[in-house]
């Protein structure tokens, strides 16, 4: 027996399509690695051309961004959903928290990192704040190897671009893996609670674990599309349990 799963494709558009089923390929995601701690012999290079250590950097709570800056899928959207948050949101970029964007392609240059943090910032009202706390990297192929792995973000190389999930992860003061924060949007309360508890070196699970339930990941279109089969699923589960439960424990009826 068969059993066909139906998914839906959410475009770019906001629009929901049918698609086939997303090959599972465990090459491509992320695993989440709470309560470790980053290597030290991580460099990076800045928009200054210095190149130094990644823990060196941390010194306050940190939200991590893997991305590749020729992206033409999910990395622009992941960008713009966090300029969005850091806009919105009352925790100050540079004194609460910083953001340190790194590209894991190895190929790219600074020039082209500059000019994406100057794209982003064009989408801020608090251009000066956010342009001070949030940096952007490039690195060689060993530091990006260790870190990539270090925190557990899983990509592949398809031709000349990646397939990769969208996530940041939020580092405590001291180098602690803390929260992950999955998905492109990002809800101000739960960035605010990520910071906080990151401050505290708190590491704990992520409020969107729901919705990565009902969301899969598909690396072809590099989106995250509605797993309809999971859900309805649990739906007639619920459902059944409900019946079951009602039928043990209903009083009987008395005879006359």
């Amino acid at each position: 027996m068969f059993f066909i799963a139906t998914i839906l494709q959410i475009n770019s558009f906001g629009q929901i399509n049918p698609v086939s089923d997303a090959p599972d390929d465990p090459e491509v995601g992320v695993v989440e690695h709470l309560d470790e701690y980053l290597p030290k012999d991580i460099y990076i290079t800045g928009l200054d051309s210095q190149r130094v250590l990644l823990t060196d950097l941390i010194d306050k709570p940190t939200v991590l961004n893997f991305v590749y800056y020729r992206c033409p899928g999910i990395c622009s959207p992941l960008m713009e959903g966090l300029a969005e948050v850091m806009d919105r949101s009352d925790l100050k970029p540079n004194e609460d928290y910083q953001v340190l964007t790194i590209s894991f392609d190895p190929t790219e240059t600074l020039d082209l990192a500059e000019r994406k943090k100057t794209n982003y910032l064009n989408l801020v009202n608090k251009k000066e704040a956010i342009s001070a706390g949030w940096k952007f990297f490039i690195s060689d192929s060993a530091s990006i190897v260790k870190a990539t792995k270090a925190v557990g973000f899983q990509y592949k190389r398809t031709g000349n671009d990646f397939l990769h999930a969208a996530s940041v992860m939020v580092i405590s003061p001291d180098g602690k893996i803390t929260r992950y924060l999955n998905g492109i949007y990002f809800l101000p309360f739960e960035f605010k609670m990520a910071i906080i508890e990151a401050n505290k070196g708190k590491s704990g699970p992520t409020i969107n674990k729901i919705l990565q339930f009902c969301y899969s990941y598909d690396p072809v279109g590099q989106t995250y599309v509605l797993n309809v089969t999971k859900i309805a699923g649990s739906i007639i589960i619920f459902i059944a349990l409900f019946i079951f439960l009602y039928l043990v424990f209903k009083p009987k009826r008395k005879e006359v």
